[in-house]
């Protein structure tokens, strides 16, 4: 199955799982990405596809028709959907676990938000807790494993082989060369870690992927690294109790576009040529910048800088 088609089927399910009350064919044809390019006749039959598909794979859609409307409405329900209580053995659920963290596909998780994004956008009510916390959802969404230092920071934990790379650190420009045995990569909320020692500041330290810059390098053999008896890599990176602290970045917005942004942003006033502005809460720059930098020509982040820079980066990083 193609990976085109793979996300297709998945936004189908999680729209499906997700809205608190039947969609008729077209409100699913411009709520789910993969079908809103097509005509009539061609979404009438890939719709028609998938639904089969994924009866045939055991996911029950239901039909739902209404007196009061002219088409039949599709919605999954949950009780259907979800998997008994599963009993699993102690080695069972830790490999498991480690194989669910390292597997997620970003590319999924990101065109999942995008269908419930578009789906409050156009006024459909959704259920919250699809996508929840993890083990608390029907789907997890929020492993990120595109950042490019991932895989060859896995393989250094994997071979126990110090490696260099250039980091930039939290709420700076400025770039430094870091040589850090690695001990482990952790991940939490759509954020992946590097917990190790740094060589340069003789302590243990950990490094968010999203600010390495470069290529990582690998040096020395393998098997160099040894990793503490007992050291809690989650620990080290600390993360947090509580979410972020919101703030608003100043979002300049070509009129007639965007109307997935203006429905999330706090206020949307009118501007001067042809833009508008939009004040939009963000906790996370490097989170904010993937959202702007996908809206191509049609947006410009004025203000915070550092959400501002963190675009710049992004765009200059896909030039490139």
């Amino acid at each position: 199955m193609s990976r085109r088609k793979t996300e297709r089927l998945l936004n189908l399910v999680i729209c499906l799982l997700a809205t608190r009350r039947p969609l008729s064919a077209e409100q699913i044809r411009h709520a789910v990405p993969g079908y809103d390019r097509d005509g009539d006749e061609a979404f009438q039959r890939m719709f028609e596809r998938d639904k089969n598909e994924l009866r045939e794979i055991g996911i029950p859609i239901d039909v739902v028709r209404d007196p009061w409307e002219d088409e039949p409405g599709y919605r999954i329900e949950r009780q259907s959907y979800e998997l008994p209580e599963i009993v699993l053995e102690p080695d069972e659920a830790a490999v498991l676990g480690v194989a669910a963290q390292v597997w997620q596909r970003a590319s999924l998780a990101e065109a999942a938000s995008g269908a419930l994004l578009k789906l409050r956008a156009g006024g459909v009510a959704t259920d919250e807790t699809v996508g929840g916390s993890v083990g608390g959802g029907a789907l997890e969404l929020r492993v990120d494993t595109r950042d490019p230092a991932f895989p060859a920071l896995w393989e250094a934990v994997r071979d126990r082989r110090v490696v260099r790379f250039d980091y930039r650190g939290a709420g700076s420009e400025n770039v430094h060369t870091r040589t850090v045995e690695p001990w482990g990569v952790v991940s939490r909320r759509g954020r992946w870690y590097l917990a190790g020692f740094d060589r340069g500041r003789d302590a243990p330290r950990a490094f968010r992927l999203s600010r390495i810059t470069g290529p990582v390098t690998a040096v020395g053999r393998s098997g160099a690294v040894e990793v503490p008896q007992g050291v809690d890599l989650r620990a080290m990176v600390g993360f947090p109790d509580e979410p972020t602290q919101a703030r608003t970045a100043l979002v300049r917005v070509r009129q007639g576009t965007c109307e997935g942004l203006r429905q999330l942003s706090g206020a949307v006033r009118a501007g001067a040529g042809g833009w508008d502005e939009a004040e939009l809460p963000f906790t996370d720059p490097d989170r904010l910048a993937g959202w702007m930098a996908s809206l191509g020509a049609d947006v410009e982040v004025v203000e915070p800088p550092d959400a501002r820079e963190a675009v710049i980066r992004r765009l200059k990083g896909a030039l490139a």
